[in-house]
């Protein structure tokens, strides 16, 4: 696979100093004839409008004429007329050429004032008049962006998001919220509500803002009862209290925080993650996991209470979808308990949307220990009564550093053994991972499913071979 394009050069750095003295003059007019171009870009419905008030004000001025030089006005008509041929030239400036100079002030003059109508109004509305085409012209583009469903929880959900949103504004992030732990364990426990972590990290990701994210992310180090809660997952909690559920307050958030996108908990319904192990033991609660699982694995997951109901809003998207993306996230906790929502694995399953599998790229340690990747898409077809069409995995190596780093809480590189031949004509390989990490990089992952969306690619990828 191709890497994702480079990106545009810095418009803003200085010019060689040979010709600076040239080039900064022309600099503002250089910016503004480009701004006035973007309004004439296919898309953006402006054109149209300017055809008809070019086409109306020709008209009015037809009609005005016709009204004066026919009507009670025609001696003041006439006054003016004489008025402006003082001004011609037989020869060098002819009677004609002296109206089309007036006609072109005035449609000038008129045009200016509608800018600047059209700026104070922006600015009313805190646009900043520089940036509108900017910002319609993206908000265009996007808006005509793939219909994407994405389904996990966790780091790897929300960078994903931060690379999907900017290629796209119909997405719909479908988050798990079966988390018992930490901020949202509390406030889940104090509250009778869903777990807010992910969704928070979720409206993060999509926000328009960077202001905005940090804030949502803000944890609290001090205060009692504060210590150790993010502003988001407070906000939600908020209002969630004031209107009764989250599920009848996400509109509200949506509109307050103007994501790129929508974010929907799976359900509304507080749930507690069950595992079954494979020496038959039970655990209750996904923050005891980690620490209870081993020596064993995982079987099944459920949920309790069963059958939680799902929001008619995820049902529509998933319903609307032109691609379906399950992770990146812990397989397990992030990515199986969403499609554990009988509704939801039911619209996924007959869906004639793709169904892509976005594969970890370390193992989880206590939860995924000894598994391969057909290991993790055989999990997910159990669950989901459904096999993923596409599985989505790294070709880019870890660093040996990072890979050290992980290995010391037990985590290690996530393979795709023989038997991962099964999935032939499924896996697709792409260099995936943000340098110095053992992350997925949003760009190049949102470039990766962009690829997929865009055409199958030409050939697939088994171990040992690079596109």
């Amino acid at each position: 696979m191709s890497a994702p394009p480079a990106p545009p050069p810095d418009r803003s750095a200085p010019p060689d100093r040979t010709d600076s003295a040239q080039t900064e003059p022309t600099r503002p007019l250089v910016r503004r004839a480009r701004r006035a171009r973007m309004w004439l870009e296919p898309g953006l419905g402006v054109k149209r409008w300017i055809f008809l008030f070019v086409v109306c004000t020709f008209v009015g001025a037809v009609a005005f004429l016709h009204f004066t030089w026919t009507g009670p006005l025609h001696p003041l008509a006439t006054k003016w007329i004489l008025w402006l041929n003082q001004f011609a030239e037989p020869g060098v400036f002819p009677l004609y050429a002296v109206g089309m100079v007036v006609m072109a002030l005035a449609l000038a003059g008129a045009l200016y004032s509608i800018t600047m109508i059209s700026r104070a109004m922006l600015r009313g509305t805190g646009t900043a008049p520089e940036t509108a085409v900017n910002v319609l012209y993206e908000r265009k583009t996007l808006s005509r962006g793939m219909r994407v469903v994405t389904v996990g929880g966790g780091t790897g959900l929300s960078n994903l998001l931060t690379g999907l949103k900017t290629h796209s504004s119909n997405i719909t992030a479908v988050v798990t919220v079966a988390d018992d732990g930490g901020s949202s364990g509390r406030l889940r426990e104090a509250l009778d509500m869903v777990a807010p972590g992910d969704l928070t990290d979720c409206y993060a990701a999509l926000s328009e803002s960077p202001a905005l994210a940090r804030l949502l992310l803000h944890r609290f180090g001090r205060g009692e009862g504060l210590e150790g809660h993010t502003f988001g997952n407070l906000l939600l909690a908020t209002l969630s209290e004031e209107r009764g559920g989250l599920g009848t307050a996400m509109q509200d958030i949506h509109e307050i925080l103007k994501v790129r996108g929508r974010v929907y908990p799976a359900t509304t319904r507080p749930v507690t993650l069950v595992a079954e192990l494979a020496d038959g033991r039970t655990i209750r609660g996904e923050s005891r996991f980690a620490e209870q699982i081993r020596p064993s694995r995982i079987e099944r997951v459920r949920l309790e209470p069963e059958n939680p109901s799902a929001l008619t809003q995820v049902l529509e998207a998933v319903r609307d979808a032109e691609m379906i993306v399950l992770g990146p996230g812990s397989l397990f906790t992030s990515i199986i308990p969403a499609l554990l929502i009988p509704d939801i694995a039911r619209a996924v399953r007959e869906s004639p949307a793709p169904v892509v599998y976005v594969a970890s790229l370390m193992t989880e340690p206590g939860e995924t220990d000894g598994l391969s990747l057909s290991d993790h898409v055989n999990a997910i077809t159990r669950h989901l009564g459904r096999t993923p069409d596409w599985v989505l995995l790294s070709n880019s190596k870890i660093e040996p550093a990072v890979q050290r780093r992980y290995q010391q809480e037990g985590a290690t590189v996530l393979t795709l053994d023989g038997a991962g031949r099964d999935l032939r004509g499924r896996v697709r390989f792409a260099p995936l991972i943000q340098a110095g990490t053992a992350r997925h990089d949003p760009q190049k992952l949102a470039a990766a499913l962009m690829q997929l969306w865009d055409g199958p690619p030409r050939r697939f990828s088994l171990p040992g071979q690079r596109d």
